[in-house]
């Protein structure tokens, strides 16, 4: 599978995500919006967006890894931030570069959209991600 990324000249050149991205495969591959959630549905990082990030984009990583995917095959993905503000957006994006294992969350083309609420009262974040594989 290929994802080609396309920053036109046109545009602003974003940091951390891609205005574009093209892809090649044929598998679509749709995850669910991820929180910050353990197995056994306890919230992690109460209150702290950068953790919060951490743990839904682990979870991303481990819902594409059941497909037989990697976060290298994500081509866009939506992320909801409760609350969201300049500081709020500048925690979410220290914690999608440090989220596998302190190394950052591939680039792709990505939304980032502030809400006013999400299903648990103490969920700050959520992601969702289409990838795309070859078999």
């Amino acid at each position: 599978m290929s994802n080609t990324p396309i920053n036109p000249d046109t545009l602003f050149k974003p940091m951390g995500f891609h205005q574009v991205v093209t892809s090649t495969g044929n598998t679509t591959i749709h995850v669910a919006g991820q929180g910050a959630f353990d197995t056994q549905m306890k919230l992690q990082g109460k209150g702290d967006y950068k953790v919060q990030t951490q743990k839904a984009l682990q979870n991303l990583s481990l819902a594409l890894e059941a497909a037989g995917a990697t976060p290298q095959d994500i081509v866009s993905s939506h992320v909801f931030v409760k609350g969201l503000n300049p500081d709020v957006s500048a925690q979410v994006g220290q914690g999608m570069m440090t989220a596998l294992d302190g190394k950052p969350f591939p680039i792709h083309a990505t939304s980032l959209i502030g809400i006013d609420a999400l299903v648990h009262p103490q969920m700050l974040v959520e992601i969702s991600a289409v990838a795309i594989i070859k078999e």
